[in-house]
């Protein structure tokens, strides 16, 4: 026998205990099993009993103590009446009972006590507090005493409205550029905005930084790593790793089958005999839900209701000419779990009829788990007929007019109802054709696949009657003994014994049903008792129950029991439930040799049994198996450590007439060594035939020949595939270890799904898991399989219990099968997908893992220990020089990669450029010359003009202001002073106002009235840093300034001179200012960057000239020309097109105010409709919301009149790579009111050069190139073709301005590199900004952005400015205007946006692409990095409980797409992600928020 339970934990009772203390522990058991009474008095209690047996305890760790909690003694020892309550302590009811192994709990115990003395915090995910309600309400409500999880949401932040706040910029995270960049990173790094980083999310990271800091498992083989691609490699297997040894098995037979005289040439044929001749024998008594007999078929009456059936199926269905049934139909028998009598008549009338039954479950509800397989088995063999009982057809659900409901995925079928009343009697002379037994199908039994596809197994009428045969031999049935079966009668062992083997020997069979089980656990024990049986069916589960219930019947006996047939013998925990059954029973006449195991397989039905043994023979034999090398499919008994072992039980020998044997479980049939596991394979007159209908997958299964090493065939036999994988033991005995369904095949290792399941129930389940609900299964990430696991969480279970027994099951799974467990997932009690005896629909629960609709109450993810074949991280290779870059490249045949706009020299303009240098002069100049000509109108929500300026009125508005500066400001030529005000004409005004005073504007966002903390300190910090002299504003806006309200987000009464310019006094201004020279500042532009930078550049009145000029010419604007704006006016070139452009070209612009979107979409398309706009600019973010606002209204944009035909280009502004979706989207719907796919473009800009690209209306179309987002992690371009894995569409943002020069650059060597190489863009051109405008005045940071030169290779010296963005340029077939071939630049994004990470450069909008397209419920998504974790922040835009389901979903995809692991998912509400003006996401703020805890997160999850 395998070793006692309790045999040498660290706190096993000393074997003397007095008697009534071994009683004293039982009831303490029992107590905290049923809970009684707490863990912590069950140990105090428990303490002071032992106290006077366990001098040496005291010094131990209390701890350690609690962990190995130990179970009361050997029950075989102990007296009976402890031992019975032992056993009903320890049980429960709360587990499920199949996978318990009192070996096993102690090993697991062990295991975790090791874990402990080297224990490591696991940081606790963060939880809202609102968030998942535990379980379906009428599945179970929580306890009064429910323990909240602490709040761990500081309470600092704002309530996020559901919609994001329109285009906030918030303020910089303190910083400005100016100061250098590595500096700034790691001052915000330790002080996260003004919160010390010690804050709670912090300690978490630190947490998870330690834990990460553990030795992982051991990497696998080194990885080559290839300079060009990251090489992830198969692991190699490990050398040290058992290998067989052991010769090639040859197949074993089993007895002949002998010939009984009597036996029937068919089954039928036995049953008419019995029908005939014995028809008042009983042969099948039904049980009610009470447990108590209900009726008795006999022989006779099974015999008269077959035949019934049999004559109305063939007869009586359609017309005498169009029957509706033939024979060799086939037919769906769907009867409930308690109608075993219905069920059977139905089945042998089928029989008898010759049409085929494919038994099924009852459909309970439309979406029922797996019905949609059942579905596809049904349509595969082509049924179109189910046979059901009246009170099961009642039940079915209905739809309104009372028909049956269209099943999901099920063919139409017509139901006819068996019950007696309804059948018609045969006439005398009919007779059933009943031949001999041949290969013809008899019925058809379903199989679901690990796949969850179900199939049908066909069973021929000679296979059938065969395994009769078979197993009246092995089991030695004679005729007129009772059997007990507690199995399902429609299936498996439980309809070979009892409706089939039990007609041949006249058996007489009890059926106890699953539903009775449940509320009289005892019931089958008590009907062996009742009847005195010979026989009883049942499994593990049901021996538990009876061991739990027992208590409730002292005087049963089961001595007439010479065989209990164990079916699920084969689970390899069935030796503990064997051994438990026998200790408790064996006083009530249990004899040791009954207990019989036995494995079946729907393919080759009984593959081995236990025969009855006889009295006083010695018990077979036990395997102790270890656990490492089963996972290498070697077989080695268990010497190293007795945790990682596994014991089994023989299930008996081959069946009489079979023959086994072993073969390799992948790739071709190879017969096994003698000491190698592998499926077993049988071959005999008895066992499936097909796969009903699928012939290809038919052959792999029941077609194999087994082959030799070299590969050469074995024989000629063929064998069937079992399913089951094991191995033939000493004295041919038969050991199962696993099934091929349930195997998990991870990095090269065999683990067995069932025997993780018992591992996580072995640590103490009792207070987490529902009714010990587990589900074990793998999914492929990263190029192999990963282990996840799912349990049910009771609905009291804390959130500390939770958490606590989530980290010691992964350190025992850890321990035990030296495996990582991927993802381990808790899910509200009773959610799982249900199989139909209520077990767990494993392929169901897979996918809606796999789809995000597990809806998950807590989550753990382990990527970090598990994922090991990672490639190698990049290490830079030591930089070649530019000068051998460039050589190389010459010699090559690449060109140098620069590209240039058209020459400004060439273009012959009209006189205007050469007599006005300033644009205040130019204004000035057209109030003269057409004072009349319109020059701006400006729009309200609804489309009406609300303000409009001719050049006379902005000239006289301008001049008003200038005098006004003069007056109250005192200002000097070169005082800078800031605009604050909404977008529209007056900040127009005030901009030329400024320049006639000769004061430098610098415009700034006005603060949001509704979020003044957010928005107001930005305002406050740009008019500190640009020491602004004097604020130009509305008197709402001043109001606003210097409101209560103001006050608690900045220190209001430092203002300089606020002005506002709303009623002001007609002044003729002395004179205009005029500059000294072009190069004297005209603006200051002032922008906060996605990375949090707070950065202005000064703007010279030559820069401001060249940019107009550049921009007319590229998109040919004159007066007489109308454009449609709908930007923010603030800065870079949306400033330039609102306030700059019509000035300089004399062209209309009609303004739309993007806020005014929010309350009118229609407004801008409309407008541009209405006015007949052939060129329109636009923002991401005006774009964005037309696309998805209206995306669905074209008809009504129609119905309005919305026309866009006119529209030549529509152009968005941007300093970023192009949104290739969204603007192929926005064109894509449009296209139906007249938009020209042509039309849509991007331009580009920076913060050192504000317009490098724009379309215009010349020149070829923007082109658009596919390149490989691996190459690009390593700076690297590869073109690929569209659709490759891993591409990434670019498109051209636009035309290179005139006279702007572009080159690329190596960031790091400052050398010019070749064509269609990823590197820095450098730009040259008259408009280029002049400088950093910054507190410090740091020249060394000005020299590097804006007066750069090339380290080798350009001998003009020329002098560059950097953009910081990474981009290429690649020489195309088509010819630009000036008849040269086109060279194309391509922009891949912002450098200090780049995440370092692994040695490679990845970009964040790439990841959140991948993110945003895993889960529906994900409305937008930003990654950043801390302390070098990637953070994955993502907005869920459905119901709480759908946020966990995002955590494996992110993880995976970033894992699969761009190599990378995840730290921590942190799931918010929509509109969180601070996004601003531009529509760019504001990632550091973000990151700040987050790290401040500030962030309200549904969930935050931390990877391990």
């Amino acid at each position: 026998m395998a070793e006692p339970p309790g045999g040498n934990g660290a706190l096993s009772p000393p074997a003397g205990l007095p008697r009534e203390v071994r009683e004293q522990l039982a009831e303490l058991e029992l107590e905290l099993s049923e809970g009684d009474i707490t863990q912590k008095g069950y140990e105090k209690k428990r303490a002071k009993l032992l106290a006077p047996y366990f001098p040496q305890t005291q010094g131990v760790d209390p701890g350690l103590q609690k962990e190995s909690r130990n179970q009361t003694p050997t029950p075989s020892a102990a007296p009976v009446p402890s031992s019975s309550k032992y056993h009903r302590g320890r049980s429960g009811g709360a587990r499920d009972e199949r996978y318990r192994s009192d070996i096993h709990t102690e090993a697991v115990q062990a295991a975790l006590a090791k874990h402990k003395e080297q224990k490591m915090a696991l940081p606790m995910p963060t939880k809202r507090r609102s968030t998942f309600v535990q379980s379906p309400a009428d599945a179970c409500t929580p306890p009064e005493n429910f323990s909240v999880p602490p709040d761990v949401t500081a309470t600092t932040s704002t309530p996020a409205s559901s919609a994001r706040p329109s285009a906030i910029d918030l303020p910089p995270s303190g910083i400005v550029k100016g100061m250098h960049k590595a500096s700034n990173r790691s001052s915000l790094m330790d002080t996260a905005d003004g919160v010390p980083v010690s804050s709670r999310v912090s300690t978490k990271i630190q947490q998870l930084l330690n834990t990460l800091k553990r030795p992982k498992r051991p990497p696998l083989k080194e990885f080559f790593v290839d300079d060009f691609e990251e090489i992830v490699e198969v692991p190699q297997p490990d050398p040290n790793q058992p290998k067989p040894e052991g010769r090639q098995m040859t197949p074993v037979k089993g007895e002949p089958l002998g010939v009984v005289c009597n036996w029937p040439p068919a089954l039928e044929a036995a049953l008419q005999r019995w029908g005939t001749t014995q028809a008042k024998c009983p042969c099948l008594t039904a049980l009610d839900v009470t447990g108590k007999p209900i009726c008795t078929l006999t022989y006779g009456k099974l015999w008269s209701r077959s035949l019934k059936l049999a004559y109305t199926l063939l007869n009586k269905l359609g017309t005498k000419n169009e029957p509706v049934l033939k024979p060799g139909d086939r037919v769906a028998l769907v009867y409930p779990n308690n109608d075993p009598v219905m069920f059977m008549v139905a089945f042998y009338g089928c029989l008898l009829a010759e049409v085929i039954p494919v038994p099924i479950e009852v459909p309970l509800t439309r979406k029922d788990a797996g019905g949609q397989q059942i579905g596809f088995l049904l349509g595969s063999c082509g049924i179109a007929l189910a046979l059901t009982t009246e009170v099961c057809l009642k039940g079915l659900p209905k739809t309104q007019n009372g028909e049956i409901v269209q099943f999901k995925g099920w063919p139409k079928l017509k139901w006819v109802v068996t019950d007696s009343k309804y059948l018609s009697k045969s006439p005398k002379d009919w007779q059933p054709n009943i031949s001999n037994a041949g290969t013809e199908p008899a019925y058809i039994e379903y199989k679901t696949s690990k796949e969850g596809s179900v199939m049908g197994v066909t069973v021929s009428r000679i296979a059938m009657l065969s395994h009769c045969q078979a197993l009246s031999q092995a089991c030695n049935y004679s005729e007129g003994e009772t059997i007990v079966n507690v199995l399902d009668f429609k299936k498996d062992a439980g309809l070979w014994h009892s409706m089939l083997t039990s007609v041949m020997n006249k058996l007489h069979t009890i059926s106890v049903p699953y539903s009775v089980m449940k509320t009289c656990p005892l019931s089958w024990v008590q009907r062996v008792h009742t009847h005195k049986a010979k026989v009883a069916l049942v499994k593990c589960r049901d021996l538990h129950w009876a061991m739990m219930a027992h208590r409730d019947q002292r005087d049963v006996s089961l001595s007439s029991l010479r065989m209990l047939i164990v079916t699920d013998g084969a689970n390899p925990w069935s030796v503990s439930s064997c051994d438990a059954f026998l200790s408790l029973f064996q006083s009530h006449g249990l004899k040791p040799e009954a207990i019989c195991p036995c494995a079946t397989s729907p393919e080759a039905m009984t593959v081995a049994i236990r025969r009855p043994g006889v009295p006083g023979a010695p018990l077979p034999g036990r395997a102790i198996l270890s656990m490492n090398g089963l996972s290498y499919g070697v077989i080695r008994v268990n010497t190293e450590d007795k945790n990682s072992a596994l014991t089994v039980q023989d299930v008996g020998h081959v069946m009489p007439g079979g023959m086994m044997c072993i073969v390799k479980p992948d790739g071709s049939p190879q017969l096994c060594k003698t000491d190698e596991i592998g499926e077993i394979c049988v071959s005999s007159r008895a066992g499936g035939m097909m796969y009903y209908g699928l012939p290809g997958v038919t052959k792999n299964t029941f077609e194999v020949i087994p082959v030799n090493s070299a590969g050469s065939p074995v024989g000629d036999v063929p064998f069937v595939r079992s399913g089951l994988l094991g191995f033939v033991g000493p004295g041919s005995l038969v050991f199962v270890v696993g099934k091929i369904d349930g195997m998990l095949l991870v990095s090269g290792r065999r683990h067995n799904a069932d025997d993780i399941v018992a591992t996580g129930l072995a640590v103490e389940s009792i207070k987490t898991v529902y009714r010990g609900r587990i589900a074990v299964f793998s999914v492929t990430v990263f190029y192999d399989e990963r282990i996840v696991v799912v349990a049910e969480q009771r609905p009291d279970a804390s959130e500390e219990d939770s958490f606590q027994w989530m980290s010691r099951v992964l350190q025992a799974i850890d321990s035990i099968h030296q495996v990582g467990v991927y993802c381990l997932a808790l899910v509200p009690a009773n959610t799982l997908p249900k199989t139909p005896l209520g077990g767990i629909h494993i392929s169901q629960t897979k996918q809606h893992f796999l789809e995000g609709s597990l809806h998950p109450c807590n989550i753990l993810m382990c990527p970090h220990t598990c994922v090991t074949n990672l490639p190698k991280p990049r290490q830079k290779q030591p930089g070649v020089g530019p000068a051998s870059v460039m050589v190389g490249n010459l010699v090559a045949g690449k060109r140098i990669a620069q590209a240039s706009g058209r020459d400004l020299g060439q273009i012959e303009e009209n006189d205007l450029v050469r007599k006005h240098q300033f644009l205040s002069e130019v204004l000035h100049w057209r109030a003269q010359a057409t004072p009349e000509h319109m020059l701006f109108l400006l729009l309200n929500a609804k489309g009406t003009p609300v303000c409009t300026a001719t050049c006379l009125q902005l000239h006289k508005r301008a001049e008003r202001i200038a005098s006004i500066l003069y007056e109250k400001g005192h200002l000097n030529a070169g005082d800078n002073v800031v605009l604050l005000y909404p977008p529209g004409i007056e900040l127009i005004a005030a901009f030329y106002g400024c320049l006639y005073a000769g004061c430098i504007p610098v415009t700034v966002r006005p603060p949001h009235a509704q979020n003044l903390t957010a928005t107001l300190p930005t305002v406050r910090m740009i008019v500190d840093v640009s020491k602004a002299a004097c604020i130009l504003t509305s008197q709402t806006l001043m109001r606003l300034l210097r409101s209560r309200e103001a006050a608690t987000a900045v220190d209001v009464k430092t203002w300089p001179t606020i002005i506002d310019t709303d009623d002001l006094p007609r002044k003729r201004l002395p004179q205009v200012y005029k500059p000294p020279t072009p190069e004297m500042l005209a603006y200051l532009d002032f922008s906060v960057s996605t990375t949090g930078m707070l950065t202005g550049v000064k703007m010279s009145h030559a820069s401001v000239s060249a940019l107009c000029r550049a921009i007319k010419l590229q998109c040919e604007l004159y007066s007489s020309r109308q454009i449609a704006i709908c930007l923010d006016p603030y800065c870079g070139l949306g400033f330039a097109l609102w306030c700059l452009c019509s000035v300089y070209s004399g062209h209309q612009s009609i303004l739309i105010p993007p806020m005014e979107l929010e309350s009118n979409l229609f407004l801008w398309l409309s407008t541009v409709s209405q006015y007949k706009i052939r060129d329109t600019f636009c923002s991401y973010s005006v774009m964005d919301m037309c696309t998805k606002g209206l995306g669905n209204q074209v008809d009504v944009l129609k119905a309005r009149g919305i026309n866009l035909s006119g529209v030549r280009t529509c152009v968005v502004v941007a300093e970023e790579r192009p949104r290739v979706a969204l603007t192929q989207s926005f064109s894509k719907l449009f296209k139906d009111i007249g938009l020209s796919s042509r039309a849509v473009s991007t331009t580009f800009g920076s913060r050192v050069n504000v317009a490098i690209c724009l379309q215009g209306t010349s020149g070829p179309d923007p082109t658009t190139v596919y390149v490989d987002l691996k190459s690009l992690r390593h700076d690297r371009v590869r073109l690929v073709e569209r659709g490759a894995p891993q591409s990434l569409l670019l498109s051209e943002s636009g035309k290179i301005l005139p006279g702007v020069k572009v080159i690329i650059v190596n960031p790091e060597t400052k050398g010019p590199v070749g064509d269609s190489h990823l590197g820095e863009i450098w730009v040259n051109s008259p408009h280029t900004a002049s400088g950093y405008y910054t507190i410090y005045d740091n020249e060394t940071l000005q020299a590097d952005h804006f007066n750069t030169r090339l380290s080798f290779g350009d001998a003009a010296q020329t002098l560059w400015a950097r953009t910081g963005y990474l981009g290429f340029v690649r020489r195309t077939e088509l010819t630009a205007a000036s008849g040269e071939r086109h060279d194309a630049l391509y922009i891949v994004g912002a450098l200090d946006e780049t995440l370092e990470l692994r040695g490679l450069r990845y970009h964040p909008i790439d990841i959140e692409t991948s993110v945003s397209r895993t889960h529906r419920s994900i409305a937008e998504c930003a990654v950043f990095t801390w302390t070098n974790l990637l953070v994955v922040v993502v907005e869920l835009c459905g119901c709480e409980q759908e946020a966990l389901d995002l955590v494996p979903l992110v993880t995976n995809v970033v894992l699969e797409e761009h190599y990378l692991i995840v730290g921590v998912v942190v799931v918010v509400d929509p509109g969180v992600i601070p996004i601003n003006s531009r529509g760019e996401k504001q990632r550091m703020h973000l990151r700040d928020s987050f790290l401040a805890d500030q962030l309200d997160p549904i969930y935050v999850a931390y990877n391990m």
